[in-house]
């Protein structure tokens, strides 16, 4: 015989204010997600919340575990085609089962693998980062995000100048200068009825630095990475700044309304401190 315990969450607080975002973070689940005829699992770390009126005491959070958890069995016969489109699937459900909610958001995160080749050729295997984001508002619709995180690298072009000059060097000619190990960040909107691909993002983010990073480099590789870095200086304001061009120029079919962020970190060699710059707009604000 089941007990008849008391409902404490929905006891009124003692003092009354509303809670923007309450739940549970970080919770591990295997994802399956079906993409152009393939099937791609994730080790997806998901978070899911509800907002909480100022009339309850808490959310009743074993609800947002049971929902994760359903979606988990829904896998063998569910074919999601993007991780944002998970995140949507939960916060929908989460509404459902949060009578009291107005809005829910659910986030995950993933390392994801695919098939690189090195400046000579040569393939390894490299690994991203896959975001993901969905809130949902009962009352005035959803909004979902998909996004990456790419390491790659830049070479300061101030510095590069200094030492030409110090070495008396040809303008034209590759000088030297200080590396970065750059970290990028881009997360951008999936307006209803449009497709916007991880895949894209990373490829586009890759083309933006000044060289990419790989895991598995031989000498020969390393050689022209290196050249090519430093015939390709830039600011960590510049990588914002053609991030934002090559997502304009691919995803020209998208609507002026929908939301990007980029940003950018240069892990600093020669400072102690870090560079960084970002970029959050719309579309239409950046064709305008």
């Amino acid at each position: 015989m089941q007990m008849a315990l008391k409902d404490v969450q929905s006891l009124p607080p003692l003092r009354k204010f509303k809670l923007t975002r309450v739940g549970v973070r970080n919770m591990k689940k295997l994802i399956y997600i079906h993409r152009k005829g393939r099937v791609i699992p994730l080790i997806a770390t998901i978070s899911a919340y509800v907002d909480l009126p100022s009339t309850q005491k808490g959310v009743h959070m074993s609800r947002n575990i049971e929902v994760v958890n359903e979606i988990i069995n829904l896998m063998p016969t569910e074919k999601f085609s993007g991780l944002e489109d998970v995140m949507e699937y939960i916060a929908r459900k989460l509404l459902e089962r949060h009578e009291y909610a107005k809005t829910a958001c659910a986030r995950a995160w993933s390392y994801y693998f695919r098939e690189e080749k090195t400046p000579r050729g040569r393939v390894t295997i490299e690994y991203y980062k896959i975001l993901a984001k969905a809130v949902v508002h009962r009352e005035n619709g959803m909004k979902k995000m998909i996004g990456v995180q790419v390491v790659g690298s830049s070479a300061c072009p101030c510095a590069m100048e200094t030492t030409k000059e110090i070495l008396n060097l040809d303008k034209k000619r590759v000088g030297i200068t200080h590396n970065q190990r750059n970290i990028v960040t881009v997360l951008m909107e999936v307006p209803e009825g449009y497709d916007v691909d991880a895949d894209d993002l990373i490829d586009i983010v890759n083309s933006s630095f000044s060289a990419p990073t790989y895991e598995y480099l031989k000498r020969d590789d390393e050689g022209v990475l290196v050249v090519r870095m430093h015939e390709n200086p830039m600011f960590v304001e510049d990588i914002v700044r053609e991030i934002l061009g090559r997502i304009l120029e691919r995803y020209s079919n998208l609507p002026d309304e929908t939301m990007i962020i980029v940003r950018s970190e240069s892990l600093e060699s020669i400072h102690k401190h870090n560079a960084y710059a970002e970029r959050i707009a719309t579309l239409g604000e950046l064709r305008s």
